[in-house]
């Protein structure tokens, strides 16, 4: 089985050029929780903002709508109370991507929402919550779709695909595998984050020279799925957004260096693009 290793993102790929308009680089859709549990989706909204997608909306229940908009400015907040909400923001075909399950919860409510953002088939992001859901509810795994990238950590990949080994050698293996079963994209994030698709296996390993040990911190997650939704929103394929959000987010950590936080991450991203010459 081929390993590939991940490297810098194709500059050309992620370069915005003059005469271009907002809606040229996507505009990202994320799904928000309810009061008090919003700063995941404001973290990965923002990173999907900084990463390039030229609109970010963030939708949130009524009553998480004053804290969000306390938090944010560029973003753009809408309220989501349910289904019919969210085929309404669906409707509108300029939304180019999905970002599912940072702080989204885990009621029959969101259930219904991760429902209908799948079935409008659009590149989706799917983390956190987005994933116990699919995890626990069959009807939701079998509306996965080749657009859809999941973004597990290994606790919620055995959640996901029971049996998996533990030793770390069958591991790249079981990410080959669960890609092929879902026809998605899957990274499994770690110290050797894997990603799996149709573009081939590919590992992108943190360590040694290259280690970032501060990622190990609350919400580091949530900005990288919100890098990959971002990414996606701009053109780029599942795997491709993934594979570049997964060296984007490393490369960012190691700007920053020791006492980062999540909200780092996003702000540390110019500094990379500098280094990469755009």
């Amino acid at each position: 089985m081929r390993l590939r290793e991940i490297g810098a993102p194709d500059a050309a790929r992620i370069a915005k050029r003059e005469g271009q308009h907002k809606y040229d680089h996507g505009h990202v859709l994320v799904l928000g929780g309810p009061p008090a549990q919003g700063g995941a989706g404001r973290l990965a909204a923002r990173a999907a903002l900084r990463v390039g997608a030229g609109l970010v909306t963030l939708a949130c229940p009524p009553a998480a709508l004053a804290e969000n908009a306390a938090r944010l400015d560029a973003v753009m907040l809408r309220a989501l109370e349910g289904t019919e909400d969210l085929e309404r923001l669906l409707a509108d075909r300029r939304l180019s991507a999905l970002c599912l399950g940072p702080g989204l919860g885990l009621s029959d409510r969101e259930r219904d929402l991760v429902a209908v953002a799948l079935d409008a088939g659009r590149p989706t992001v799917l983390d956190a919550d987005a994933l116990t859901l699919v995890a626990r509810e069959r009807g939701l795994r079998q509306r996965l779709h080749p657009g859809c990238v999941l973004t597990p950590h290994m606790g919620e990949f055995r959640s996901l695909f029971p049996g998996t080994p533990n030793d770390e050698a069958s591991r790249a293996e079981a990410v080959r595998a669960a890609a092929a079963e879902t026809g998605a994209v899957i990274l499994l994030k770690g110290a050797k984050t894997l990603v799996a698709g149709p573009e081939g296996l590919a590992v992108h390993a943190a360590t040694g020279a290259r280690g970032a040990p501060w990622l190990a911190t609350a919400g580091a997650g949530d900005v990288l799925a919100g890098l990959i939704a971002g990414l996606l929103g701009r053109g780029l394929r599942g795997q491709e957004a993934a594979e570049a959000g997964a060296w984007l987010h490393v490369e960012a950590a190691r700007i920053v260096g020791p006492g980062l936080i999540a909200e780092d991450l996003p702000e540390a991203l110019p500094a990379v693009f500098r280094a990469l010459g755009l």
